[in-house]
């Protein structure tokens, strides 16, 4: 009986718009039944077919939706933000009319706005799809292919202060994480804060060349596994960061890591290198590698922070257990490491590619291939099938050409071997004698 009385007294102080929207009369479609999902910024309302993502209307120090005009503005946001990557999901911003005790949903004139979405099964989650064992390599592949195309077709940012920015962001996260740790974890994450310390002198000015090279976006924001989701047999991302353009304007490499970071954490490096791979080879941006420790590390603690906030609701164990998983995987980004390069080679057609992609899960490695770089170096479209420009290729073989493709495949691996980053390298044999060999670091 009690829990019956806390049950009524917390519907009761349901706001009457989000308690009337719970009725299937309130919706222009079938509706059996309507669940409710709700963060701190917003309801989302499950109606079978679709979901409804109404923004509450709440002022914080990092959002504003205090008013209807705003709530509008920041859905039309969302709804563009989030098309890019996924078309088929956000279906459109729809105005709910009548009054807060009966509304309609498509009615006007609008007392609210929600954002109209494809609803799908939460086991589609690739959090939940990684915990079951469903999550495939390919399929991360693909994705990663697809977001490295999805940045290289977006303008280039301009940002003021890039290093100072990243830097005072990575800072932020010892502060927001050392009040829910222990003293294991507080020492653990001094260990953290001194790496960091260690590294900004020259991180900065890797971050502000990268600024200068056009490397920083308008980027999802925050892609983590949670708002990745296997939909028509491929991963879409959704819930993009609508209401701070700081947190999504940031570099590609930043939004990258923060996907393979969180597939560490969930115990798949092998899937983490996977995606990379892909994403590098598809893009060419292996001058990310460069930066990348360094916003792995920066995105777990990110998380950590995200999960010890979350967290501060359950019992204590419970928290410590959400956050321990991305702990460790800090812990492991930074640790020193042995880096190995290994080079293959052999005639065209037979196997190197076939068989370095076995490799790089098993050896948690990322692949520089001579055939893509070299295509990139005239411009040509990486992915074009070797065989449709044969004559294009014998071309690009020449003996000029090599010495320029050679040149490149030698800084890619000096850089990574200064990294300590594991690197496979593809190079055809060729036959010309006095071919130029790699330099030594």
């Amino acid at each position: 009986m009690p829990r019956k009385r806390a049950s009524r007294s917390k519907r009761a102080r349901k706001p009457s718009l989000v308690a009337a929207l719970e009725r299937p009369s309130a919706y222009d479609h079938d509706v059996r039944s309507v669940r409710v999902a709700e963060t701190h910024i917003s309801w989302v309302f499950l109606t079978g077919a679709y979901a409804y993502k109404v923004k509450k209307p709440v002022k914080f120090p990092f959002v504003d939706f205090s008013t209807l005009e705003r709530r509008r503005r920041f859905c039309e946001e969302e709804l563009r933000l989030n098309r890019r990557l996924a078309p088929g999901l956000y279906l459109g911003v729809v105005p709910i009319g009548g009054d807060a005790k009966a509304p309609r949903v498509g009615a006007e004139p609008a007392l609210e706005y929600a954002v109209k979405m494809r609803e799908f099964p939460e086991d589609a989650r690739l959090d939940r799809r990684v915990e079951a064992g469903a999550l495939t390599a390919e399929a991360l592949r693909a994705f990663g292919a697809r977001l490295a195309a999805f940045h290289g077709g977006l303008q280039p940012l301009a940002p003021r202060a890039a290093a100072a920015t990243a830097i005072a962001a990575a800072r932020e996260n010892f502060t927001g994480l050392s009040e829910h740790l222990r003293a294991r974890e507080l020492r653990e994450l001094d260990t953290l804060r001194a790496w960091t310390e260690q590294r900004e002198a020259t991180i900065a000015p890797l971050v502000e060349q990268r600024a200068a090279l056009g490397r920083y976006r308008e980027c999802h924001g925050d892609l983590h596994l949670e708002n990745l989701v296997w939909l028509d047999d491929e991963i879409q991302a959704f819930d993009a960061l609508e209401f701070d353009a700081g947190l999504r304007e940031i570099d590609v490499a930043s939004e990258a890591s923060f996907l393979a970071m969180d597939l560490r954490a969930h115990g798949r490096p092998d899937l983490a290198c996977e995606f990379l791979s892909a994403y590098l080879e598809t893009g060419g941006d292996y001058e990310a590698l460069e930066v990348l420790p360094f916003y792995l590390a920066y995105r777990s603690l990110v998380r950590a922070k995200v999960r010890a906030l979350k967290a501060a609701q359950k019992s204590a164990e419970a928290g410590r257990a959400e956050i321990g998983p991305y702990l460790d995987a800090a812990r492991d980004i930074v640790a020193p490491r042995t880096p190995l390069l290994v080079i293959t080679h052999g005639l065209s057609g037979s196997g190197k590619t076939h068989v370095t992609q076995s490799l790089i899960g098993a050896l948690r490695a990322v692949r520089v291939r001579s055939d893509l770089e070299r295509k990139r170096l005239h411009g040509l479209d990486v992915e074009t099938f070797i065989g449709e420009i044969a004559a294009a290729q014998r071309k690009l073989e020449a003996r000029l050409v090599r010495p320029a493709r050679d040149a490149e495949l030698d800084r890619f691996a000096r850089c990574r071997r200064r990294r300590g980053i594991l690197r496979l390298g593809c190079r055809a044999h060729e036959q010309q004698r006095g071919r130029d060999q790699p330099q030594k670091p």
